[in-house]
């Protein structure tokens, strides 16, 4: 199927400074950005056919591509003066590049590439800066026999802080910690259908207008996942994720399980 990756928001919260233009899925975690671990995550389950909705920073993003150097996720042979590969990370991946707007909401940055999916009733869609270790094959599956037109995975909440309960009187009733509320989050890993068009008006958002009018008409499925979820809304994720890379600690990349991974 193919994959839809949005990858054209600011990402205020991970840049560095005013002279910082890179856009957040080209963050780096270990050698490689986040957009190319998300994208080998797809691919190692057989999805190659990726369509980048671009925005922001785009020229990173294509400049990464364009000047893509195997040899730093690969093992090679250097003989003669010529670079011979062992393995390769994206020769069999086809890449669509679609600007879709500085501005545009994650919704209408779908609308936008509606015609790259030449008219495929399912297909997979990313936020490009979430990773994650969720059976993706079971995800699809359980979509596929499912009358609807949508699946959104989600996740136990990630925060930190706890919830308090306070009577009238200004006492504490009780105190949870908000990982234990029966809540979800959004994880950021939709299967979509077609039907999500009929439901994203012009410049409006996946979620609070696509995602939300299916689950009026109960036609929105989630996947709940326990596992492995990481996002990188900040500096701090960001570093925390490369620095469990560096140390081997890397249950995202499930290209790796057969001895088939990246380079340390």
């Amino acid at each position: 199927m193919k994959v839809v990756l949005f990858c054209g928001g600011y990402g205020l919260r991970m840049r560095s400074g005013a002279s910082d233009d890179v856009p957040k899925p080209m963050a780096m975690v270990g050698p490689r950005p986040l957009i190319w671990h998300v994208m080998r995550y797809y691919a190692y389950f057989g999805h190659t056919e990726f369509i980048l909705c671009l925005g922001y920073g785009a020229h990173h993003i294509k400049d990464f591509f364009l000047n893509y150097e195997e040899t730093t996720s690969n093992d090679f042979v250097l003989r003669g003066g010529r670079t011979e590969l062992l393995s390769t990370d994206i020769a069999d991946w086809t890449i669509t590049f679609a600007q879709t707007g500085i501005e545009s909401p994650i919704g209408e940055r779908l609308r936008r590439v509606r015609h790259h999916l030449d008219g495929d009733e399912m297909f997979l869609a990313n936020y490009a800066d979430v990773l994650t270790d969720a059976p993706l094959p079971e995800m699809i599956d359980r979509f596929a026999g499912r009358d609807a037109g949508a699946s959104m995975m989600v996740v136990p909440p990630q925060s930190s802080f706890h919830c308090v309960e306070l009577g009238e009187d200004g006492l504490v009733g009780g105190i949870t910690a908000v990982s234990d509320m029966p809540l979800w989050e959004n994880g950021g890993y939709f299967v979509l259908r077609q039907e999500i068009f009929d439901h994203i008006p012009e410049n409006g958002d996946l979620v609070a207008d696509g995602c939300a009018q299916l689950a009026k008409r109960g036609r929105l499925v989630a996947h709940q996942h326990r596992g492995f979820w990481k996002p990188t809304d900040t500096v701090k994720e960001r570093a925390a994720l490369d620095d469990a890379y560096a140390r081997g600690t890397r249950p995202w990349a499930v290209w790796e399980r057969d001895g088939a991974g990246v380079g340390a």
